[in-house]
């Protein structure tokens, strides 16, 4: 297969753990005889200072005469500590979901079994869990009508959603339980908010199209908590954007570490692939990172590309580096810790 493949470094640690998924990426097309055309292109804070835009025309147009983007991490403290700037690198991010129309960001949350005992919570807790969240990406408080008013003493965010955007979100978390345990969570705050409302009974209404789907419904906070006392109680969640990212979060350090989990956000036509972390600038260019995450968000876009064995042979390469202790710092607990690049020509060459 010949695949062309937009890379967004983006900023902070970006670069480094990206390098490492192009290294294990290229190892598999050597082994399994595919053809990738990587298709560099900026975005985030370096594209602000380059061209004064977060996600510039150019980045786009490479975007969209791709295959897939593999994507690193976008975000630098001097946006972050100054609240009047009017140019952010996370603008970047929410205009290249819009614009690619990704409303779907998928979100595993699993446990490694070397791996058990660095979770901040107790191994009985967390053993077998296996859930995916499906937040909605392009709808709701980040893109609703936001300002000031009174002088700038009051802020204003509207949180808005459609029944279309809903039901298309549903519908993919539907076909996605249907080829896991057949169990749907809705994850929303209906008992007072209006949007909510309309989650649950649009959600309601797609039931008898699924059958088989043993579907629940369950308020935020509920979810919230019950993600460090039950995880492996769910299967698919389905939930609006700001849950969504909250929820996410909390999720991913089930597995022991931020820098183990990856995502993809999904549209009509184009797929975007992620590690869930941030920039963590405080790391740029130590090559202390751990790019685990990045490279199986690699092996997320080969499954999405059909090519299961692919994304297998990425998986088991991980697993079998994190049983022999082939780990960053993060992961390291007291014992050796190798780079990021380390890392990345391990499970290259173990590939």
């Amino acid at each position: 297969m010949k695949l062309n493949i937009a890379l967004l470094a983006g900023d902070g640690i970006g670069p480094e753990v990206i390098d490492q998924a192009v290294k294990v990426s290229d190892a598999i097309a050597k082994k399994f005889n595919h053809e990738i055309n990587w298709k560099p292109a900026l975005t985030g804070a370096a594209a602000i200072d380059a061209v004064g835009e977060p996600y510039p025309d150019e980045t786009h147009d490479i975007c969209v005469a791709s295959d897939a983007v593999l994507f690193g991490a976008i975000g630098h403290p001097r946006f972050d500590n100054d609240p009047s700037a009017k140019v952010r690198p996370e603008q970047g991010l929410l205009k290249m979901r819009k614009k690619l129309g990704l409303f779907a960001n998928v979100r595993p949350t699993f446990t490694f079994p070397s791996l058990l005992d660095k979770s901040p919570l107790k191994r009985e807790r967390i053993e077998g869990t296996d859930l995916v969240f499906l937040r909605e990406l392009t709808g709701g408080i980040y893109f609703g009508e936001k300002g000031r008013r009174d002088e700038g003493e009051t802020a204003f965010d509207n949180c808005v959603y459609t029944r279309a955007e809903v039901q298309r979100l549903a519908k993919k978390g539907f076909e996605l339980a249907m080829t896991r345990g057949k169990k749907l969570c809705c994850v929303d705050k209906a008992n007072v908010l209006e949007t909510s409302r309309l989650w649950r009974e649009t959600v309601q209404a797609m039931e008898k199209e699924y059958p088989e789907v043993e579907v629940s419904y369950e308020f935020v906070d509920a979810v919230a908590m019950r993600l460090v006392q039950w995880p492996n109680s769910y299967d698919v969640l389905i939930t609006e954007n700001l849950f969504g990212d909250i929820l996410t979060d909390e999720a991913s350090v089930i597995s022991g570490s931020m820098g183990l989990m990856p995502s993809a956000s999904l549209g009509s036509d184009i797929g975007l692939f992620e590690p869930i972390h941030g920039s963590y600038p405080q790391a740029t260019g130590l090559n202390i990172a751990n790019p685990m995450a990045t490279v199986l968000s690699a092996a997320m876009m080969f499954e999405n590309f059909g090519l299961q064995e692919e994304g297998k042979a990425i998986r088991d390469a991980v697993n079998s580096a994190l049983s022999k202790g082939i780990v960053t710092e993060d992961l390291a607990d007291g014992g050796k810790a190798f780079g990021t690049s380390e890392v990345g020509d391990w499970l290259a060459e173990n590939i």
